[in-house]
């Protein structure tokens, strides 16, 4: 695969059977590199063949009304200043029609039980914000009064609240649900239509930590009940019954940690119904829509599983047994089933496989588009090759992408970012780039990494200060491991990168080892003490990996990778965003400068501010492109 063929392959997401079970709608993406921009539309897949359904450059979140009579999705129309709003679109015919204007826009959506109504969460301006001409607003001045007023891809959330809306589709008008200095989202239905839930962060030391709860509201009007109290939660949700759940940890501190899926009782105690499977039910990386389980007619659900490198499908009945039903060497990252499951509409990607819809029936599953037929035909896409890593007590997962041939070929060390994420049995076009390029691409899931139960997520927690953590242990480790099973691999000709926790864990090896010819150390954190203060996320991802360690600078500085730096002899390309809230670019900035000092080769590049931190997975397609063609260049320097 070329970095040029990023606008050929199709993305499927986001199926959704249609009440009729026959019917489904998803979200197809593609990258046009032409515009520089993404094209999201809605396909249907009638029972026979799929077809677009929608011409917007930018549609998703499709949710069919109860009768299936109407489809509700978000769309952004052309422009600018166009912001994504609700629009309808009658199944029996006609155009789709945009029914709202909230002034930032629609973010998420949800149809009542009866059809007559759709939560919607808006985003809106601040009260001092909210009547100022738009060239004033960006002239003033910004008053920063709590932590986060910025966050990565979000841009200045102090300036904007997201609350509930309740917009009623007959008449076409909105009635706003709640207010206040707070965020509401992931909202959910009570199967009466009486009551609403959603997750809001609302105690007094909001935003310095990641805590969050679940709340539920009377639609009517009526007090807020906290459901939770404080903790890190995800999407809740009810059963056909009206039981509430959700997904998430109940320590505020508990990251990193499997997530498990908990019934929140009558007086909000909580069952934990999954925690046997030592699983996310919830998985980080790739992005499943739709997230969460989807609730069965006997009390029963469906959702997603991340487990050692695959994601799969699982049915749970009422009582918290389990049961596989979709699996395979693959990822799905969607799945939608009719309310017995004997039906589920999914879409999944392989390593050699963008992503395509499925149908599960009876036991039996079929492929309904051929979206990248055409891609994968004219490609030579490379199937990767799995190897374990057997040491300190603990069995770690790799992978090796060979190119062609039987020569000795430079490898490729890749660490991929979270750290509690991984990498996996799904399409990921870096890899087949620097495969087609005649790298030799090597990578791994090592201790912090997510797939692999509790204690391998949290193995690295409190120990970024030692040389020899687990992480550290598990990545020096990997190339040799990986060489003695693949003999291609030229161990004289190794470079290394990584982003984010793939940066920072890229300049920690190099400190280390010596061996590796050439390195791109992307969007990393290699400084804790600035970080702490400049990261969207400072003042409490540290301390979940800190912890403790956190109080005594000299335990901040030792896990930080600049403290260990002017070991560096590897030349080393930095990259990062001027836009990056996450790992604000102060962070390569300071790595920069100290390997300069030590007269490392060195460079820094720097993608303008309209880029974040995910712009490897979602910046702007020409941006994409460039990256590619940056990071082949400074390897050829010195491994080609």
């Amino acid at each position: 695969m070329r970095p040029d063929q990023l606008g050929a392959f199709a993305v499927p997401s986001d199926p959704r059977l249609h009440p009729d079970g026959e019917r489904i709608v998803f979200v197809v993406t593609r990258m046009d590199l032409e515009d520089d921009k993404y094209v999201r539309r809605l396909w249907l897949w009638d029972g026979s063949h799929a077809r677009p359904l929608t011409s917007g450059a930018a549609d998703s979140s499709p949710r069919w009304s109860p009768d299936g009579e109407t489809l509700a999705f978000i769309r952004k129309a052309d422009g600018d200043d166009a912001k994504p709003q609700l629009a309808l679109l009658d199944m029996s015919g006609g155009e789709a029609e945009i029914v709202s204007d909230f002034p930032l826009g629609s973010l998420e959506i949800e149809w009542s039980p009866d059809g007559s109504k759709i939560a919607v969460v808006a985003a809106e301006w601040i009260p001092e914000l909210a009547d100022v001409e738009p060239d004033e607003r960006k002239r003033r001045p910004r008053r920063v009064t709590r932590f986060p007023y910025r966050f990565d891809s979000l841009g200045w959330v102090g300036e904007r609240r997201t609350h509930v809306h309740l917009f009623n589709v007959a008449d076409r008008t909105a009635t706003q649900l709640t207010e206040g200095d707070y965020n509401e989202s992931n909202i959910a239905w009570h199967p009466s239509g009486d009551t609403v839930a959603f997750t809001s962060a609302r105690h007094e030391r909001r935003g310095l930590d990641a805590g969050s709860q679940i709340w539920t509201l009377p639609v009517s009007g009526g007090e807020l009940t906290a459901r939770t109290e404080v903790g890190l939660w995800g999407r809740a949700s009810y059963d056909r019954a009206g039981n509430l759940y959700a997904v998430g940890i109940p320590d505020i501190w508990g990251h990193p940690d499997v997530a498990p899926l908990y019934r929140i009782e009558a007086d909000n105690s909580l069952v934990n119904l999954t925690g046997h499977l030592d699983r996310n039910i919830l998985p980080l990386a790739p992005t499943i829509l739709p997230a969460g389980p989807q609730w069965l007619e006997d009390g029963g659900a469906v959702f997603t599983v991340e487990d050692s490198g695959s994601v799969k499908v699982v049915t749970m009945a009422a009582d918290g047994a389990c049961s596989d039903v979709i699996v395979g060497r693959r990822a799905v990252t969607g799945a939608s089933p009719n309310d017995d499951a004997s039906r589920i509409a999914f879409v999944a990607t392989a390593p050699t496989e963008p992503g395509e819809l499925f149908l599960y029936e009876d036991g039996e599953e079929r492929q309904l588009t051929n979206l990248n037929d055409g891609f994968v035909d004219s490609t030579d896409l490379v199937e990767p090759e799995g190897f374990v890593i057997e040491h300190d007590g603990v069995e770690i997962e790799g992978w090796v992408y060979l190119p062609p041939g039987e020569d000795k070929v430079p490898v490729l060390f890749n660490i991929h970012g979270g750290p509690a994420s991984a990498y996996g049995n799904w399409f990921f076009d870096e890899f087949q780039v620097y495969a087609a390029a005649g790298y030799a691409v090597v990578a791994t899931n090592p201790r912090g990494s997510h797939g692999y139960g509790s204690e391998h997520v949290r193995a690295i927690v409190g120990t970024w200060h030692r040389d020899d953590s687990p992480d550290m242990i598990d990545l020096l480790a990997t190339v040799d491991a990986a060489a003695a099973r693949f003999p291609r691999l030229d161990l004289d000709r190794v470079g290394v990168m990584g982003g984010s926790y793939g940066g920072y864990a890229t300049v920690r090896v190099l400190a280390h080892d010596s061996r590796f010819k050439s390195a791109v150390a992307e969007r990393g954190l290699f400084s804790f003490l600035s970080f702490a203060g400049t990261s969207d996320i400072g003042p409490w991802f540290s301390r979940m990996y800190l912890q403790d360690g956190l109080d005594d600078l000299e335990t901040v500085a030792l896990a930080s990778p600049l403290s260990v730096a002017d070991r560096i002899q590897t030349p080393t390309l930095i990259l990062h965003s001027e836009g990056d809230y996450r790992c604000p670019i102060e962070q390569a900035e300071q790595l920069f400068v100290k390997l300069q000092l030590e007269g490392v080769a060195s460079e820094l590049v720097r993608f303008p501010a309209d880029e974040g931190h995910e712009l490897s997975r979602s910046g702007t397609p020409k941006h994409r492109l460039e990256r590619f063609e940056i990071i082949l260049d400074w390897h050829d320097r010195y491994l080609q």
